[in-house]
């Protein structure tokens, strides 16, 4: 059976989509992009673990395509109920909720505003038909707009969906933050992390490599760690003074703690293999249970790349014998670059969801 997949991502990376598909499944199909997102046409139904938002890198949010429909210029609902109606009884809702979206781009970013006037006019039409109901199980309705006469029709199981929409989580900019990289963090700790607040707990202590000017040791200073910050380069703001922080003028691939600590971070502008030793060396050293790194990719072969790195430490994990979580993902407040969870873990089993 035929499908057609539509992935979300940042603008200038839908080649990337493409190849972590091809490193991760052998069955290929017809590809077709825009600025920010590309669709996969498939021949016959793809895993179900490829729906599943959370094991993708480079995807923010990945949907089965229903359909595509051209609207006119007055009338643009007619056209996709008219559509809605010709679905096979299976795939015609009813929904748990109907986001009208558009690329995360330049060109894309123009239609924002007619999303958000033409949402509560498509709900109210989709209630009226009982297609809209309050349960969060149900599927979800994604109508992405490209042009403002062009649609996608998309659906998702919210269970294994980002929940944001455009797949964009929103963090605001703390005013106390001594850089915007502390986003990067904060939207770490709301993607990659599962139960991050059980997992950053006050009294814990971090090491924070290359922390100037302190945007990173903001985010777990915020969560009531106590923080070794290691940078030869100076902490600015409250990062400087704050009682919670220890600043140690060192490089940071030579500092080890005299004892272990609780969480490793780690935003160092550094070639993305040496990180990897980095970062797999701590835990086989068992200086640390938990880490959020960043790997800077070059401008080509980025995939390659993160085989490479994650092959590393996976090689050296599991030598030591460790059991060990590790996923990844371009986030929105990363550029050229992913960010990255590894963390022990007592199952039987790794659990690595980048495959």
């Amino acid at each position: 059976m035929s499908s057609t997949l539509l992935f979300y991502c940042r603008p200038g990376f839908e080649n990337d989509v493409r190849q972590e598909w091809s490193g991760r499944y052998s069955e290929d199909g017809r590809w077709e992009s825009g600025d920010g997102y590309a669709l996969l046409h498939l021949q016959q139904t793809p895993p179900p673990e490829a729906l599943d938002a959370a094991n993708w890198i480079f995807a923010r949010q990945v949907l089965s395509v229903l359909g595509q429909v051209k609207l006119g210029e007055r009338d643009r609902l007619s056209p996709i109920l008219a559509l809605l109606d010709t679905l096979p009884a299976g795939q015609r809702g009813p929904w748990s909720a109907a986001w009208l979206e558009h690329p995360d781009s330049d060109a894309g970013k123009p239609l924002s505003g007619f999303c958000r006037r033409f949402t509560p006019i498509l709900e109210k039409a989709l209630g009226e038909r009982g297609l809209l109901l309050d349960n969060a199980k149900a599927p979800r309705l994604h109508l992405f707009f490209t042009a403002l006469d062009q649609a996608w029709i998309a659906t998702t199981d919210p269970r294994h969906a980002s929940p944001w929409p455009l797949g964009v989580p929103r963090v605001r900019m703390p005013s106390e933050a001594p850089s915007r990289s502390t986003l990067k963090l904060a939207e770490a700790f709301m993607t990659l992390v599962p139960d991050a607040d059980d997992r950053l707990k006050p009294g814990m202590v971090g090491v924070d490599l290359g922390a100037a000017p302190g945007g990173w040791t903001y985010q777990l200073v915020a969560r009531g760690l106590k923080v070794f910050a290691i940078d030869n380069g100076p902490m600015k703001g409250n990062m400087a003074i704050h009682p919670h922080v220890k600043h140690l003028r060192e490089d940071g691939f030579r500092f080890r703690p005299q004892h272990p600590v609780d969480w490793l971070v780690c935003d160092m502008v550094e070639q993305p293999v040496r990180i990897a030793k980095l970062i797999a060396d701590w835990f086989v050293q068992g200086q640390t249970r938990h880490a959020v790194f960043n790997l800077k990719l070059p401008m080509k072969k980025r995939w390659l790349e993160i085989e490479r790195c994650f092959g590393l430490i996976e090689g050296a994990l599991d030598e030591a014998g460790l059991r060990y979580t590790l996923c990844a993902k371009q986030l929105y407040h990363d550029r050229e670059e992913i960010t990255c969870y590894l963390a022990l873990t007592r199952s039987e089993q790794a659990r690595r969801r980048r495959r």
